[in-house]
């Protein structure tokens, strides 16, 4: 299994923190938001090869961080050639540039360089290749259909099969929350070149599941008695500290 973190995303909501440093090494409770994604990572013994994608512009600000930091698992960062907010290929055209450049072939772990949480991945895992060959997402649960309004929102039917995605609804049908979390198993490793090809936007990953789940069957793992941060703006990015501090 191969895992990959999308890190190429210019954070221009996060200015000026964002200006000169990528928003996944910006610093929580004193260490860079990836370290505490890679803790999460780390049990998962199936994973032997981490990939980090981001763009030109912050390429050699994780190289360096690469070369200090110390990992039981190799660590490749792969630059998508972009250099703006106008030219970025986008999560989705991150994934499948990854995937095309490394020929990875084998099961795929997608995680955001922004997705911050404690919990335990073991279960989703499990849960992920019981489910094989469809593609499996992790959903947090809001709790405010306000809230909700702000992210992809999935309703599962009795199987944990997704029967509805809807990208920041004004009227959320449930309060479950996609994670930009994935897993794609190898036998289903061509989806998002397909959905590429069709022409559909390459952004936002909730444009991808909205198209794949009325294509296919598509799971949805709800992650409980755990915190999720999102860390979009300064609001999220401070609040996200304080917790990790212990302070809240």
């Amino acid at each position: 299994m191969k895992a990959l973190l999308l890190a190429a995303g210019y954070a221009t909501r996060l200015y000026p923190l964002t200006i000169n440093t990528p928003k996944p090494l910006l610093p929580i409770a004193g260490r860079p938001v990836l370290e505490f994604i890679l803790d999460v990572l780390r049990p998962i013994k199936e994973i032997d090869e981490i990939f980090i994608v981001t763009n030109e512009r912050f390429f050699r600000d994780f190289q360096a961080w690469n070369d200090k930091f110390s990992y039981p698992r190799k660590i490749s960062v792969i630059s998508d050639g972009t250099t703006s907010n106008e030219n970025r290929l986008g999560a989705t055209g991150d994934m499948e540039f990854v995937i095309e450049k490394e020929a990875i072939r084998d099961d795929l772990l997608v995680m955001a360089g922004d997705n911050l949480f404690k919990a335990d991945l073991r279960p989703f895992v499990d849960f992920c290749v019981s489910r094989r060959p469809s593609v499996t997402l992790g959903l947090y649960d809001v709790l405010s259909s306000l809230l909700a309004r702000e992210y992809g929102i999935v309703s599962l039917d009795g199987n944990n099969k997704v029967a509805e995605f809807l990208e920041k609804p004004l009227r959320p049908p449930s309060t479950l929350a996609a994670m930009c979390l994935y897993f794609f198993p190898r036998e289903n490793a061509g989806v998002i070149k397909e959905y590429l090809n069709s022409g559909t936007p390459k952004d936002a990953p909730g444009y991808f599941l909205e198209w794949l789940y009325k294509k296919e069957a598509v799971f949805g793992y709800v992650f409980k008695g755990s915190k999720w941060f999102d860390i979009g703006d300064k609001k999220s990015y401070e609040q996200a500290d304080k917790t990790f501090r212990g302070e809240e």
